[in-house]
């Protein structure tokens, strides 16, 4: 009987811009300040793409040529880039196909799979299909947003939490036992109505009446969001646990989507993680929507030994929600 195709995180890539928008300068820019900011979402600084024509897909591509240059990998050997955003660079063509343009990935197919803070999860379990179908072998996931694209800056609730950046992981068959071992995804469109962007869309196209009523901007209530993520964040990454027969002793690492600090303690307190095996960079970069989780991969992969057990979890809007078990392929180089 044919062994069951393993798809394995072989190599992760990261890029954020060199412009800190800091706490201490959003105190001029809207009625906060910095210890409001930082007891209530633990940001302290986040990353700010500057210059003309700069896009999503500058920062997708540099991190897809750190993790080919890690590797060892042509870009041309890349057979798939999936592009997790919500922040693409038009809405047509896909982020994806301009990444791949960019570094010379010319053998390759791609897609943008939009499902907001939690894309990047959505977009390891879609790639890992690929690989574990046998067709393709190496398949490049990117969670990149430009998030202060659509961000109000004079909207104190929501721009403190948003930053820009990119991470990428290339998925590729591994040997048996190590790898993308389970998903949990799940999704409610019934919370579209407190997470969403009013405008731009076929429901509401671009006007000069919708850019007046800033609809093009994101538009959250917060306190809803908060209590959705918290129980939706936590419960998932429990159920898939309890699915694996785990308990939080067997993980080595919580990979939390870092959208707010409370939100993060509230799910390793659910599934018994101490705070020193939870990976935790949102005061650096704050919410990077889909960049999160491949950030943090990115910034701890030295730490990361073959074998370890990590958890990735998220919560976006939509609602969007998911758990992802990696026993994790190789040790730091």
């Amino acid at each position: 009987m044919q062994e069951k195709i393993q798809a394995a995180i072989t190599a992760v890539g990261g890029y954020v811009p060199e412009y800190r928008l800091t706490n201490k300068i959003l105190e001029t820019m809207v009625d906060t300040n910095d210890e409001w900011i930082k007891t209530r979402t633990g940001v302290e600084e986040r990353r700010i793409l500057k210059g003309e024509g700069k896009a999503t897909s500058d920062m997708g591509a540099p991190a897809v040529l750190d993790l080919c240059k890690k590797r060892g990998i042509d870009p041309a050997e890349i057979d798939c880039i999936i592009c997790c955003t919500v922040t693409a660079d038009m809405l047509f063509p896909a982020t994806a196909n301009l990444i791949a343009h960019k570094v010379g990935a010319v053998n390759c197919f791609g897609f943008d799979l939009g499902a907001a803070c939690s894309g990047f999860l959505f977009g390891v379990t879609t790639g890992t299909a690929f690989i574990e179908s046998g067709r393709y072998k190496k398949v490049v996931v990117v969670g990149a947003d430009k998030m202060s694209a659509i961000v109000d800056y004079s909207d104190r609730t929501t721009c403190i939490l948003f930053g820009d950046g990119a991470g990428a992981v290339l998925l590729e068959p591994g040997e048996p036992g190590f790898g993308v071992m389970d998903s949990i995804l799940k999704s409610d469109g019934s919370g579209g109505k407190f997470l969403h962007q009013k405008a731009g869309g076929s429901l509401k196209p671009s006007s000069m009446e919708t850019v007046a009523a800033k609809e093009h901007y994101i538009y959250q209530e917060g306190q809803a969001v908060f209590k959705f993520a918290v129980v939706g964040m936590a419960d998932v990454a429990y159920e898939l646990l309890q699915r694996n027969n785990l308990t939080g002793e067997d993980i080595s690492w919580l990979v939390p989507h870092q959208a707010n600090k409370r939100i993060i303690d509230a799910t390793a307190n659910r599934i018994g993680i101490p705070s020193q095996k939870v990976m935790l960079n949102i005061q650096k970069f704050g919410n990077t929507t889909s960049a999160t989780i491949p950030l943090c991969l990115w910034e701890w992969e030295n730490k990361l030994k073959k074998g370890d057990n990590l958890v990735f979890a998220a919560f976006g809007g939509g609602f969007t929600w998911g758990s992802t078990l990696v026993k994790w392929a190789y040790d730091p180089k």
